[in-house]
């Protein structure tokens, strides 16, 4: 190569590139580090879905302790999900929970599926979720059985207990009312906790509370068809002639309540029940021993007088005997008779009284033939302490002749007014009687008889005083007149006074006189005749 043709300024001696076509494929390493990311990334997709659990909405009235990200969903204390979202709801009126689900747990979310947020909570029951003060809060989830699937959920307020893949038997009470019960109240047989309450719920309808609990195996055995349940919640105490009986089944149920059952003896126990047979729940063991009677007749009552203490499920007896007990109270003004009466319906259980000896006598008529021989009802006190009444049925022989009245829809039996009222009406008529003396009248014939009284006693004493001026020395000088009377009259009559010596005589003739008549007397009995032709001879005697 010239100079001329390295210079610079020369185009001409600028090179010129080459290009040559390679025949086939050539793979060049720069392309493997994206193919191989590529790869991983769609590995990890392919995983990340099909490792992905169902996603599910939960709604919650708050969402007091959850956060979006961080809360778990445990079983056992076993991750199963995680809250994702946490939306309000249209209206406002709740929380929508929106979490995810591992793998595998489709089958088990169905309709019978329940979620609740497990929390410190200090309950009746007692204290649970005290693992969550450090640890925050999580979702609880108890597994349904198979059913309808769904993803949607309402989460519960209060957390149930589990008793999912425990060996026992669930059961049904219906009670009244659900007194101190709670969820997690406990059940005892012979004071042994055997079980607890899971759930409860008004009946359809509102009449009644359903009360869902647990035994335990192997205790679930021991629920017969005729076991008896009764409330065991607080202190049973009885008198009787034994003394004051105090029962409790424990100090759990004396502070949060509990349930007792067992078979009365007098009952055959029947087979075992059922899985969720249904019993009724009664309210103290004297009640569940009670014989249980279907029938059950309403009588009306009519009290005229105050029924303050009786009340709705007072007591109906008979001489102590219970056999019914208040139903209803009423307040009616009859117009006709211008006064109030207190209507008082009762339900008597007609199988507690046995007709023996005359078997075609029907209740009718043995009603009937009762009250004709005075069968009545009264008020009487139960409780000198409450003031608590009941209604006492018995005999009243004297009582005032009475029927039953057959009206619609309630026959009426007689009544008789209590103790009280009769004291009542007794005093009140004695009251009439007494306001019927004429008690002004004889005030003024009192007050007029007084002051001639106070006239007579001022004569009286004015006579009195003229006895002592005038009288009294006439008085003194009479009795010394008569002093010296008697005085000489003594002198007279003494034996050595002259006049004493001719009385003595006096007296001695008049003796022999008498003598003398005596003999005449005796001789004028024994003869009579002599009267007539004198005395013979010889009956000189």
């Amino acid at each position: 190569m010239n100079e001329q043709d390295s210079g610079s300024g020369n185009p001409s001696s600028t090179p010129e590139a080459i290009v040559k076509t390679r025949k086939g494929f050539s793979f060049s390493i720069v392309w493997l580090v994206p193919l191989v990311a590529v790869l991983i990334g769609g590995w990890l997709v392919y995983k990340a879905v099909s490792e992905k659990g169902p996603t599910i909405t939960i709604a919650f009235d708050t969402a007091e302790g959850l956060e979006a990200g961080k809360t778990k969903i445990r079983y056992k204390d076993v991750e199963v999900g995680q809250v994702e979202s946490i939306t309000l709801a249209r209206g406002l009126s709740h929380v929508i929970v929106t979490a995810e689900m591992t793998k595998g747990a489709e089958p088990y979310l169905t309709e019978s599926t329940r979620f609740w947020v497990v929390r410190a909570r200090v309950a009746a029951g007692g204290v649970s979720g005290l693992g969550t003060i450090f640890s925050g809060a999580y979702i609880g989830i108890e597994p349904g059985k198979p059913g309808k699937r769904t993803l949607s959920f309402k989460g519960l307020e209060v957390p149930p207990v589990i008793t999912t893949g425990l060996p026992g038997a669930h059961f049904t009470l219906k009670a009244e009312t659900l007194g101190s019960l709670d969820i997690g109240s406990p059940v005892y047989y012979r004071q042994i906790k055997v079980g607890q309450v899971v759930a409860y719920e008004l009946e359809e309808g509102g009449a009644a509370v359903d009360i869902k609990i647990f035994i335990d195996a192997p205790h679930h055995e021991a629920v017969r068809r005729n076991t008896r349940f009764w409330n065991a919640s607080g202190l049973d105490v009885s008198v009787d002639a034994g003394g004051i009986k105090v029962n409790t089944e424990s100090f759990v149920a004396l502070l949060v309540g509990g349930i007792a059952f067992d078979t009365p003896t007098n009952l055959e126990p029947g087979s075992p029940a059922p899985e969720n047979q249904t019993f009724r729940l009664y309210d103290s063991r004297e009640k569940s021993l009670e014989a249980a009677y279907v029938e059950k007749r309403p009588w009306l009552l009519h009290f005229e007088g105050s029924v303050r203490g009786l009340t709705v499920g007072a007591p109906v007896d008979f001489r102590g005997i219970e056999i019914g007990r208040v139903t209803d109270i009423n307040l009616e003004f009859d117009w006709k008779k211008r006064a109030f009466h207190i209507p008082v319906l009762i339900e008597l259980e007609p199988e507690k009284i046995d007709w023996v000896g005359k078997k075609t006598m029907d209740r009718r008529e043995g009603m009937e033939f009762l009250v004709e021989k005075g069968l009545r009802a009264q008020l009487k006190q139960g409780s000198l302490i409450t003031g608590q009444l009941y209604v006492a049925l018995d005999m009243y022989p004297d009582a005032t002749p009475a029927k039953i009245v057959w009206g619609e829809p309630y026959a009426e039996l007689p009544t008789i007014p209590t103790p009280l009222e009769e004291i009542t009406r007794n005093v009140s008529k004695i009251i009439d009687k007494f306001e019927k003396i004429p008690l002004e009248q004889i005030g003024n014939d009192l007050r007029d008889t007084m002051a001639h009284l106070n006239k007579v006693t001022e004569d009286l004493q004015k006579l009195v005083q003229n006895l002592d001026a005038s009288v009294v020395p006439a008085a003194n000088a009479t009795l010394e007149q008569t002093q010296k009377t008697l005085i000489k009259v003594d002198r007279l009559l003494n034996a050595e006074s002259p006049t004493g010596h001719e009385l003595k005589r006096a007296l001695g003739e008049l003796a022999d006189a008498a003598r003398n008549i005596s003999i005449l007397a005796d001789y004028l009995e024994r003869h009579p005749d002599s009267l007539v032709f004198g005395k013979e001879k010889g009956n000189e005697k």
